[in-house]
């Protein structure tokens, strides 16, 4: 295919093993088997439905993709950044209690299980310093600094993003999603700036050739089939998103009410060094898409964004949190397909006008 697709990241994890999961605790030995059956099994499906770059699902990614490097830190407390959805539900993140901060999980180890069970390009997703700044209090701590807190994560972020990138990561995806709740959180764009200049500090120690394997994911957010802030217009997210320092942009399209809209501002501000992978598949929508309506997204966004720097992708992952079972596996895997094969038949549509 002349357009490359990939996917987000998360797909449902299997009812027996959430179940296990909330009986024996995210990280607990007895989880070991049950874990290696779902990665199994996710990148079997994955191949299956044609996809040229697959994950492994987020399946071990202890609880959700935002904390799951700091999940089981004794240094924390539950009561941290509450994140609201329009359902009514709100997931919280944990509170940084004292320092120093330091991972206890970081991503590569889940890119390291994957490679055993296949030989397709595998894509690792972490989360954002922006996202994880979140978790020190208002406050501040006692003799830990933030100047030192954003110092030791940055280095955190950046040993995270290098082994996965050493351990042969066809991309490393930085989850922003946080980036359009900005806006809600703080309309007057302050906050929004201050997370594009701390990411910019992290992607900034990275070379030009890493950062071109190097993407960020914006989204509205997706739980239960709820979004956190998809009323935020995208006209004040992606003028400053354009301005982060990385070679792949995964931008959350399928469900926006105006896609042309959003369109004509990613083609405005869009770099010439910067793929635009566009959303062409709701994860939140129940419906399975065609192939023939994933093929008329593609062709819309042709029309804006040069074909050297189009791509295609998911909306957001299909289970960002371990417990949402809103979307079943095989729907996940049903709508990856018709992403695959509705890309294939725009690449041959385009290829037939070149």
């Amino acid at each position: 295919m002349i357009i490359p697709t990939e996917p987000i990241g998360s797909i449902p994890r299997p009812l027996s093993l959430i179940e296990a999961i909330a009986h024996f605790g995210g990280d607990a030995p007895a989880l070991a088997e049950s874990y290696e059956a779902a990665i199994r099994d996710t990148l079997a499906r994955f191949e299956a439905t044609g996809s040229p770059v697959i994950t492994d699902g987020e399946q071990k990614k202890y609880h959700n993709f935002w904390t799951y490097c700091v999940h089981g830190m004794p240094n924390t407390a539950p009561d941290g950044f509450r994140i609201p959805f329009a359902a009514g539900h709100t997931r919280r993140m944990p509170r940084l209690t004292a320092g120093p901060f330091r991972y206890r999980h970081y991503a590569d180890e889940f890119l390291e299980a994957a490679v055993r069970h296949t030989g397709k390009p595998l894509k690792q997703a972490v989360i954002s310093p922006s996202a994880l700044s979140l978790m020190y209090p208002a406050e501040g701590i006692a003799d830990y600094p933030r100047a030192q807190f954003i110092e030791d994560l940055l280095r955190e972020h950046e040993m995270e993003v290098r082994r996965c990138l050493e351990k042969g990561a066809h991309r490393v995806q930085i989850d922003f999603t946080e980036g359009r709740l900005a806006m809600k959180i703080d309309p007057s764009g302050h906050l929004l700036a201050s997370f594009i200049d701390l990411n910019n500090l992290a992607l900034s120690r990275f070379s030009a050739e890493d950062r071109q394997r190097i993407g960020v994911h914006t989204c509205a957010g997706g739980d239960c089939d709820s979004t956190h802030s998809a009323d935020v217009d995208y006209a004040e997210l992606l003028p400053s998103l354009f301005e982060l320092k990385a070679g792949n942009f995964y931008i959350a399209l399928a469900r926006e009410n105006d896609p042309e809209r959003v369109l004509r501002i990613i083609q405005r501000y869009m770099k010439p060094d910067q793929r635009i992978f566009v959303g062409v598949i709701d994860p939140i929508d129940p419906r399975i898409e065609t192939a023939e309506e994933v093929c008329e997204r593609v062709m819309q966004a042709a029309a804006f964004i040069p074909l050297a720097q189009l791509g295609t992708t998911d909306d957001c992952g299909f289970a960002p949190f371990s417990d949402d079972t809103s979307t079943s596996r095989d729907t996940a895997f049903a709508k990856i397909a018709a992403r695959v094969a509705g890309t294939r038949l725009a690449s041959e549509l385009l290829k037939a006008r070149a």
